[in-house]
């Protein structure tokens, strides 16, 4: 596999320094997180993404990933009126685009809960409205979608394989693709791998993380209750060896460089590379 560095953790210091460590601890890649202070679209768009695409040249670390901040923050494109979806929209699809201004080849999002009144028919018709927006943006720009599952704590839309490869098959375009955080089958008891073989040639991204099993925590590898280990090779012989980025966030702040650097160490150690 091919392990990358997701900036969240970095959002204290320096957009530099993630990189730098990236390229210190042997990371392949960088997952750019979209957030403040450091990719926001917002600000990407009036400061250009040049000085990101001088980091990744000076440090020889591909941004293969942008993950702009959504579900609540505040976009959600799965609840609120007409003019809040549209927001949402017009914010992605600006995201879409600075993905192709930094080459990236994929930008990952997902789907934020829906509200608790909502029934599953308009869940899902809001859900394929949106997709279908996006990837049709993507299409244009070259981008590949990374559609992510959350857990059960986080959203009431795309929880399990099931809901992903759903909504893969209402989308159809080679512009789209899943994946799977592994907290997500932690918690809902399921095993990852399965992603992988429902999915074939559909599952396209890993994220890796440690978790307690009874909540949406991400944790340090080897500090949680995953057998991670094992699940990656599994993963593995279920025939996924592509991108997976360890996804360390705001549990890390303090140390960050600490924290890349053990979490590289430990997944390597796990499965023997």
């Amino acid at each position: 596999m091919k392990f990358g560095l997701f900036t969240s953790g970095y959002q204290r210091s320096p957009l530099e320094q993630a990189f730098e460590d990236a390229c210190r601890f042997g990371y392949d890649y960088i997952e750019l997180w979209g957030g403040f202070p450091h990719a926001y679209v917002e600000d990407l768009k009036r400061n250009t993404t040049a000085q990101i695409c001088a980091f990744a040249e000076k440090y020889n670390m591909p941004v293969s990933c942008f993950t702009p901040e959504h579900n609540g923050y505040p976009y959600n494109y799965m609840m609120g009126d007409e003019n809040q979806w549209e927001r949402s929209m017009r914010y992605l699809e600006d995201a879409i685009a600075l993905t192709g201004q930094m080459g990236a080849p994929y930008m990952l999002f997902s789907a934020g809960h829906a509200g608790y009144e909502t029934s599953e028919a308009a869940i899902f018709g809001r859900l394929v409205k949106s997709i279908e927006r996006l990837v049709k943006r993507a299409e244009q720009e070259t981008v590949t979608l990374v559609l992510e599952p959350l857990t059960v704590y986080e959203s009431n839309v795309i929880t399990s394989a099931r809901d992903l490869e759903r909504a893969l098959d209402a989308v159809p375009s080679e512009h789209l693709v899943g994946m799977v955080d592994l907290a997500v089958p932690f918690t809902t008891g399921e095993p990852a791998a399965e992603y992988v073989r429902r999915l074939g040639k559909r599952f396209g991204y890993l994220h890796v993380i440690d978790n307690d099993g009874v909540s949406d925590s991400h944790i340090l590898p080897g500090d949680g209750n995953i057998p991670l280990g094992p699940v990656l090779k599994e993963i593995q012989a279920a025939g996924y060896d592509g991108m997976a980025t360890i996804e360390l966030v705001t549990g890390y702040l303090k140390e960050p460089s600490v924290y890349a650097g053990l979490a590289i160490s430990r997944i390597r150690e796990m499965i023997g590379d």
